[in-house]
Formats: C-alpha cells, sequence, structure tokens
C-alpha cells in the first residue's frame, strides 16, 4: 500500500490581496461604465447605511423556480438626503500620460454646508471664469466630472457636520450636454430618483467593518494544531512560511483584518422613498435611529457597519433583467432593539 496523500487546499482568497486598510473611509471609484442612457446623468451617488430588515414580494423572473410566488429577502435601507454638486472638473486624455485635470470650476458652498470642516484651505471661487477655460478647451475634453457634497446635518444618525466629498462621472451625450448638464446641476440639491430608477441594478462600494490586526486563525480560518501536543511556540499558529530559497508569499499570515474597500456588483434597487419614517422599523434602526430622509432599498447585504458612507455606482457589468417591476406585499417595521 502506497504512502497516503494529504489533502490540505489552502486557506483564504488570493483574490483580495492585499489585506490593508482602506486607503479612505469614502472610497475613490476607479472605474465607471459607459451606460447608454437617452440624456447625461450622473453614474454615482452618496449615501450612509441605516441598517437592514427584510421584505416579501412576487417574483417577477421566469428564469427562477419561485415565479410567481412571494418571497422572502433581506434588504439594506441606505439614507440618501439630498447631495449638493459643488464644482465642474474637466479631464483631458494623453496616450503617453493617460488621463488629466484640464480644470475645474468651484461654486460658493453654502454656509450651512461648512465645508471648510472638510477643505482647510478653501477659499474665494472664480467659477465664471474657470468655466469659461472649460468652454474655451472644449475640444480637448474628454470627460466631464462632478465633485458632489453630502449633507450630514439632515441626518439625524449620523453625528457630525463635516461633510463626504466624491467625484462623479457624467453619463450619456456627448461632451458639450454633459457641460450643460454639469451646469445646470450646479450648487443645487440633486435627489436620489434623479440618479438612480426602482428596479435598476448598482454596484456598490464602501469599507468593511474594521477589526483589527488578527492571527491566522481568524483571520484565514487555518486549523488550530492540537493542544495535548507539547506546542512550545503556540498551537494558533501556520505552518512554516520558508521553501528553502526564501518564503511562500502564499502562506496565511497574521495582519490587519476588516477595513477593507470592497465592491459588490449588481444589487437590485427594490425601492426609492422620499420619506423615510415609511420604512424605520418601530424605536428606530439599531445604532442609527429614524430615516428622515430619501431612501434606498436595496436586495442583500452591503459592506460596513451602520453610519458608514456607501458609494453606488451605475452597474458596470449589469446582467440582463430585463424590464421587470416587482410588488412589495410586506416590509417589515417591527422594531430591531431586541435582534
Amino acid at each position: 500500500m502506497g504512502a497516503r496523500k494529504h489533502h490540505t487546499p489552502r486557506r483564504g482568497s488570493l483574490g483580495v490581496r492585499p489585506r490593508k486598510r482602506a486607503a479612505r473611509l469614502v472610497p475613490r471609484v476607479k472605474s465607471w461604465p459607459e451606460p447608454q442612457l437617452e440624456e447625461p446623468k450622473l453614474l454615482g451617488f452618496l449615501g450612509y447605511k441605516a441598517g437592514m430588515t427584510h421584505v416579501f414580494y412576487v417574483d417577477p423572473f421566469k428564469e427562477s423556480p419561485t415565479y410567481g410566488k412571494e418571497i422572502f429577502r433581506p434588504v439594506t435601507v441606505i439614507e440618501t438626503p439630498p447631495v449638493l454638486p459643488l464644482a465642474i472638473r474637466a479631464y483631458g486624455y494623453d496616450p503617453n500620460r493617460g488621463r488629466f485635470t484640464l480644470s475645474e470650476a468651484w461654486s460658493t458652498p453654502p454656509e450651512e454646508l461648512e465645508l471648510y470642516r472638510k477643505i482647510k484651505t478653501i477659499g474665494a471661487s472664480d467659477f465664471e471664469n474657470k468655466l469659461s477655460t472649460i468652454e474655451s478647451s472644449l475640444e480637448k475634453v474628454k470627460e466631464i466630472r462632478v465633485i458632489i457634497a453630502t449633507q450630514p446635518k439632515l441626518i439625524s444618525g449620523i453625528p457630525k457636520k463635516k461633510p463626504d466629498l466624491l467625484e462623479v462621472k457624467i453619463g450619456g451625450g456627448d461632451i458639450q450636454s454633459q457641460l450643460e448638464y454639469a451646469k445646470k446641476i450646479i450648487g443645487n440639491p440633486l435627489p436620489v430618483d434623479k440618479v438612480f430608477k426602482p428596479y435598476q441594478l448598482v454596484d456598490v462600494i464602501a469599507v468593511t467593518k474594521g477589526k483589527g490586526f488578527q492571527g491566522v486563525i481568524k483571520r484565514f480560518g487555518v486549523k488550530e494544531l492540537p493542544r495535548w501536543h507539547k506546542h512550545r511556540k503556540g498551537s494558533r499558529k501556520s505552518g512554516s512560511r520558508s521553501h528553502g530559497r526564501g518564503t511562500w508569499s502564499e502562506t496565511p499570515q497574521a495582519g490587519q483584518m476588516g477595513y477593507h474597500r470592497r465592491t459588490d456588483y449588481n444589487k437590485l434597487i427594490l425601492d426609492i422613498g422620499s420619506n423615510g419614517y415609511d420604512i424605520t422599523p418601530r424605536g428606530g434602526f439599531l445604532h442609527y435611529g429614524v430615516v428622515r430622509n430619501s431612501y434606498l432599498l436595496l436586495e442583500g447585504t452591503v459592506p460596513g457597519p451602520v453610519k458608514r458612507p456607501i458609494v453606488i455606482r451605475h452597474a458596470i457589468r449589469p446582467h440582463p433583467i430585463g424590464d421587470v417591476k416587482l410588488n412589495l406585499t410586506y416590509v417589515s417595521l417591527s422594531s430591531k432593539q431586541g435582534n
């Protein structure tokens, strides 16, 4: 009988390396989709995670085994008060250095926004002159983006005054129409229903819940060594990392766990509401409180704890779902305090 072979699959995924702390709490969007839109529109929005509940709806997807039946789904509530577009940024493109900033025009932010808390060096804006610079070099512009700011003062569950900023690309139409759209929305509150619509697939980008520095047992699920042997150097450790000529980089090691930038693809918007009291459970969401503004109802879970800024983007690789309409038969408003 030959020697017994041991099957030892590796622990943890290599697709999310390196497991390091996120660079910023509001993640920068690295890629934007190119959707076929009838008119120019912002391709992203910024909201705050309020909590989770559950709903029932009639399954409208014909390929599903539960088609036509009432099904249960967990949902995440994202509070989305109107954002304030503050600046227009025009990008050019060069084959040697890639995308670069041609010019940007900042409008005068309202005093109640308290933007100086976020940008210490904010000064007087020269919006009209900067805008004319962009218009005069429009043939060089390849992308038009808008810098939006949140209004955390409108949210009862967020105990801060400092706004969060996000650069959002404008999609649809040509450069001229995109610039006209940016000029129209700049300085005016923009609600979430002007960016997304119900029954649409979106991507969610956020920073996960931080768990600090952890060992290989918790971080990668490595099996603990048996304690009845003499483990002079401890039982909660991985095996050898050396192979004679160096160190295996794939070997599980202790390090940062959580607080990672992650993207969830193709989340379905079940509902967009304007009155947050319609979705707030009795007693409010745990560790958050009452939703007082407009909200998004996303199917499934969303990375991060409550109060975490959530970037919502048009789906970059959507799967076809057709022209569906969901019939929400029940939304749970029972108290979450005891859970």
